[in-house]
């Protein structure tokens, strides 16, 4: 099963702190070895990240833990594969428009 990490917030707020540790789940105290991503509103705009490999040895989630993210809504997943393969179509979170916004959605599809 996969593992989220989310918060929400009601002025911008780092989520550094809990992403570094949520990250080592991703292959290093945890199994979820199989891709991971985030995504986030900063100023106005959004933003997501998103990699097949295991979170712990990503060097993108390294640059995430150590990018000052100010944020009210943060969202996090790292995979552990039951179906689909290990590949960056299945990561998650996903993105939509919808009505001309852009916006992050989480499906628990894998």
């Amino acid at each position: 099963m996969c593992e989220l990490l989310g918060m929400s917030a009601n002025v911008p707020t780092d989520i550094c702190f809990s992403f570094s540790g949520f990250l080592h789940r991703g292959g290093g105290t945890g199994p979820h070895r199989d891709g991971w991503g985030i995504a986030f509103y900063e100023e106005g705009g959004y933003r997501d990240f998103r990699d097949p490999h295991p979170s712990v040895d990503s060097p993108i989630a390294r640059l995430i833990c150590d990018y000052p993210i100010k944020s009210n809504v943060v969202i996090s997943h790292i995979r552990q594969a039951n179906v689909g393969g290990v590949k960056l179509a299945n990561t998650h979170p996903f993105t939509r428009e919808m009505w001309g916004d852009l916006g992050a959605m989480l499906t628990m599809a894998n």
